[in-house]
């Protein structure tokens, strides 16, 4: 997006919100330095901190954990005189929602009545099908990827018990979902920044986007598609996790308004900026069955069928 005036140009594109835990924004040029030696050379790579998973080391190349806004003024004659960010962040990797195990309570405290949960990380739920009649069936959850398994939906990423682990075993189900992006890669941003003199902080280098249609319908809707079913007929729940910008990406989901009457419980996290970096809050919780999250991860109305066939008359029309 870009709005002109005589004097100056201002555009708008998505750029780093928190590089390695820390807020772009914040960083010193020496910082940038360290940390673009830890995002572009694979032996320092793992030397970099994440300050989310329990080990303390980052697994997500280039080390971007969220997007963000960047409000850039040029003037007339293209030379830069200002980059700030704007707007809220969008984050990127999923780990980030592991901040100091603020979410595994929440979600603990409101499913489980629990403060304390016990944590199970990527059970396997899915069992190889069996290919005809009279199947040996012996060892079905083998440790590995299998013809038929689809590991992105055989997984429950986390699961979480509440102590003692007696039976009947109290759990729900959670899944946590961060965001892709469309459009110029970071390694653009980070050559512009390697040679970057100043003032200021680097801009982003490239128009990209985070890509909502792709992590909800296309990812999202197909795991909750697969699990929840299942999850419904035991009588447990399912937790997702994503943050505002995604929530907000989504169409009207009816409310539940009641735990117990639930398939799913969206928790909505928000990011708080303070001291050079992002802390992550609770927003909302949105409690809701499956065939309406469906129609909030789809995000669209069907057309009536005589809208429907004018759009065809007019593609024959101009392909004719």
């Amino acid at each position: 997006m870009s709005v002109s005036s005589p004097d100056s140009q201002t555009t708008v594109l998505y750029g780093i919100g928190e590089w390695f835990g820390r807020l772009f924004d914040s960083l010193t040029p020496d910082d940038r330095r360290d940390l673009l030696d830890a995002a572009t050379t694979p032996t320092r790579a793992t030397l970099a901190r994440c300050p989310f998973r329990p080990d303390n080391r980052c697994n997500k190349r280039g080390g971007v954990c969220s997007l963000t806004r960047y409000e850039i003024t040029r003037a007339s004659a293209g030379a830069e005189t200002g980059v700030r960010p704007i707007g809220e962040l969008v984050t990127l990797c999923p780990e980030r929602f592991l901040e100091n195990h603020l979410v595994y309570r929440w979600v603990a405290e409101t499913l489980l009545d629990c403060a304390e949960p016990q944590i199970a990380t990527e059970v396997d739920f899915l069992r190889r099908p069996v290919e005809y009649q009279g199947a040996d069936v012996s060892g079905m959850l083998s440790e590995r990827p299998e013809a038929g398994v689809d590991r992105s939906v055989g997984r429950i990423d986390c699961v979480l018990v509440a102590p003692p682990s007696d039976e009947p075993m109290r759990w729900c189900a959670l899944e946590a979902q961060a965001v892709y992006f469309s459009g110029a890669s970071m390694s653009e941003d980070f050559r512009l920044m390697r040679g970057w003199a100043g003032p200021g902080i680097p801009p982003p280098s490239g128009r990209r986007r985070p890509d909502w249609r792709s992590s909800g319908p296309k990812r999202l809707m197909p795991q909750l598609q697969i699990k929840v079913p299942a999850l419904r007929r035991w009588g447990k729940k399912m937790a997702v996790v994503v943050d505002r910008s995604f929530f907000g990406s989504l169409s009207h989901m009816d409310p539940a308004h009641d735990v117990s009457n639930c398939d799913i419980a969206w928790f909505v996290v928000r990011y708080v900026k303070a001291d050079g970096r992002a802390r992550l809050q609770p927003d909302r919780i949105h409690l809701t069955t499956l065939e309406r999250a469906v129609e909030g991860l789809t995000a669209g109305i069907p057309l009536s069928q005589s809208e429907f066939e004018e759009r065809i008359r007019a593609k024959l029309a101009t392909s004719g």
